[in-house]
C-alpha cells in the first residue's frame, strides 16, 4: 500500500533562500580561504557536495548576511542551470560556518516529522526529480523558483517507518561511498608511484646521490630499495628478516634503475631510457560518425564525449543505437577497461570503460587509446591520467565556439620511455590496483541501482521495509558484471 502525499507547508519543511539585498557580497569579497564557506553550483553535485574549489567570505561580510546559513540537517537543491541536484549538510561536512549562493534554495525540516536524512533520500530519488523535471522552466537558463518547490508531492511516511527505510539506504550509500573512496585510493597509489618513477626519477636520483656521497653500489642500491618503499635502512632490515620474500622483490626491483643520467629532449633522464611520445607505445582510434537517424531510446550504448568523465565512463548517461544500426562497426565495440579520451568539449579528459552487460560502442570525438603491447597498458593510463597531460591537450585545442583537438595533437604528446624491465615491473605493480578499480566500480554501480529502484519500491510499498535484510550484500554479490573479460582485452 503506498504512502499519501502531502505539501512542502503541510510537512512543515521551510525552504529559506539566501540574502540577496545590498549586503550581497562582491567579487572583491571572496578568498581562498576566510570565515564562511560560500558556496558555488559546482559545490552542490548530482553526487552530494564537492569542495575541491571551496570559495570563502569574511566574519565582517557574514555577519551583515541576513538570510542563506546552514544548519545541520539541511538539504541544498539546486535550482538554476544545472537543477535538482541535492546535497545534506551533516557532520561529516567539515566546514562549521556554510552560506548559499544564489541559484539555490535550503530545505529545512521539522526533526520531530523527518528523518531529514531519509528526506534527503527523497529529494534525490525519482519520486522528485521527476516532478523537477515536469516543473523546470526556461530554456536558455532552466530555473525552478520557490513557488514551484512549494508544489512537490512529498510522500507522508511515519516517522518509525522513515528511520528503518533510512537506515536501508544508508547501508547502501555507505559501502557505495566506500568503493568510492577505495578507489580514490588506487588512483592515488598508482599516481605516486608513476610520479616516483617516471617523473621525478627518485630511484635514480637516490643512487646518484649515494655514489656521489661515496658509497658503494650496494649503499645506491640501498637508496634505491629506500625511494622506492619509503622505508627507512633500519625497517628495510626487519623487512629482509620476517619477509625475505618481499625484500628480495624490492632489491630486484631498485636493480633495473640507473645510476646515472643523460641529456634528452626532454632534458635529464635516466641513462639508457628513451624520450618519446605517447603514440610510440600506443594507438589512436577515433570513434563512428553516428547519423542524427540512429540514435534510439534504447539499444546498444554509445558513449559520446559528456559520457567520458575523470578515471570512468559514465555508461548510465550514454546514448543508444538500435541493433541494425551496429552492423558492421564491431571494430568500434569497447570493452572493460579500455582507455578513452575526449577530443571536443573538454578535451583531454580521460576514462576507463566500465564493466557492463550492454554492448558499448565509440562514438565520433572520443577516441580509445590502445596500448601496443600489453605490459604498455599501465604507463599509458598513468601518462594520460597525469594532469600534464590534460593540460597539454587543453593547449593543443583549437576552436572559439567548442574546443576541439586532433588524435594526432594528442599522440605527440612528449613522455619518457623506461626500458623494458622497468615497464614489466611497473606493470606488475599497477595492473592489479587497475583490475581491482574495475571491479569495485561495477560493484559500486550495482549498489546505486539497487538503492535508486529500492526507495521508490519501498514509498510505494511494493517492497515493505521489515522484508529488506541487508541491501548492500545482495548488490555486492551482482558485482561480477562483466567477469571473464580481463583488463587486457
Amino acid at each position: 500500500m503506498s504512502f499519501e502525499t502531502w505539501t512542502l507547508e503541510d510537512a512543515e519543511i521551510r525552504l529559506i533562500d539566501g540574502d540577496r539585498g545590498k549586503n550581497y557580497p562582491k567579487q572583491a569579497d571572496f578568498n581562498a580561504s576566510g570565515h564562511c564557506l560560500f558556496l558555488s553550483a559546482k559545490n552542490v553535485t548530482s553526487s552530494g557536495f564537492q569542495f575541491s574549489d571551496p570559495v570563502f567570505i569574511g566574519k565582517e561580510r557574514h555577519d551583515l548576511l541576513r538570510a542563506g546559513t546552514l544548519e545541520r540537517g539541511d538539504i541544498v537543491m539546486t535550482t538554476r542551470g544545472t537543477i535538482g541536484n541535492v546535497a545534506y549538510y551533516d557532520s561529516s561536512v567539515s566546514y562549521p560556518l556554510v552560506r548559499i549562493n544564489s541559484g539555490m534554495m535550503i530545505f529545512r525540516a521539522n526533526q520531530e516529522l523527518w528523518n531529514t536524512r531519509f528526506l534527503y533520500y527523497v529529494l534525490t530519488s525519482p519520486v522528485i526529480q521527476d516532478q523537477i523535471t515536469s516543473l523546470t522552466s526556461g530554456s536558455a537558463v532552466p530555473q525552478l523558483p520557490a513557488r514551484d518547490l512549494k508544489k512537490f508531492a512529498l510522500p507522508k511516511v511515519p516517522l518509525s517507518v522513515q528511520n528503518r527505510i533510512e537506515a536501508i539506504i544508508s547501508s547502501l550509500s555507505d559501502k557505495l561511498s566506500l568503493n568510492q573512496r577505495i578507489n580514490q585510493t588506487l588512483e592515488q597509489m598508482a599516481q605516486a608511484i608513476f610520479k616516483s618513477w617516471f617523473v621525478d626519477f627518485e630511484p635514480v636520483k637516490a643512487k646518484i646521490a649515494a655514489l656521489e656521497a661515496g658509497g658503494s653500489k650496494e649503499n645506491a642500491l640501498l637508496a634505491a630499495m629506500q625511494a622506492i618503499s619509503g622505508k627507512a635502512e633500519t625497517e628495510l632490515t626487519h623487512l629482509q628478516a620476517e619477509q625475505p620474500e618481499q625484500y628480495a622483490e624490492l632489491r630486484a626491483t631498485a636493480e633495473l634503475f640507473p645510476s646515472a643520467m643523460q641529456d634528452s629532449e626532454l632534458g635529464e633522464i635516466p641513462e639508457g631510457w628513451e624520450s618519446g611520445l605517447l603514440n610510440d607505445i600506443c594507438e589512436f582510434q577515433n570513434g563512428y560518425a553516428f547519423k542524427s537517424i540512429d540514435w534510439s531510446d534504447s539499444g546498444f550504448a554509445v558513449v559520446k564525449i559528456g559520457s567520458v568523465k575523470p578515471a570512468f565512463v559514465d555508461i548510465q548517461s550514454c546514448s543508444y543505437v538500435a541493433d541494425k544500426t551496429i552492423a558492421g562497426l564491431e571494430r568500434f565495440e569497447l570493452f572493460p577497461g579500455d582507455l578513452l579520451v575526449g577530443m571536443t568539449g573538454y578535451p583531454g579528459e580521460t576514462g576507463l570503460v566500465p564493466k557492463t552487460e550492454n554492448r558499448v560502442f565509440l562514438n565520433q570525438r572520443v577516441g580509445r587509446l590502445k596500448p601496443k603491447q600489453n605490459n604498455l597498458k599501465a604507463l599509458l593510463y598513468c601518462n594520460v591520467r597525469d594532469p600534464d597531460f590534460k593540460q597539454y591537450v587543453e593547449g593543443q585545442a583549437h576552436g572559439s565556439a567548442q574546443a576541439n583537438v586532433s588524435g594526432k595533437a594528442i599522440g605527440h604528446y612528449p613522455i619518457t620511455i623506461p626500458t623494458g624491465s622497468v615497464v614489466e615491473q611497473f606493470s606488475a605493480l599497477i595492473d592489479p590496483l587497475l583490475q581491482q578499480k574495475l571491479n569495485l566500480n561495477a560493484e559500486a554501480m550495482n549498489l546505486a541501482i539497487t538503492r535508486d529502484t529500492l526507495l521508490p519500491k519501498l514509498l510505494s510499498g511494493e517492497v515493505s521495509a521489515p522484508e529488506i535484510k541487508d541491501p548492500s550484500q545482495e548488490a555486492s554479490r551482482h558485482s561480477d558484471i562483466g567477469d571473464g573479460v580481463a583488463f587486457d582485452e
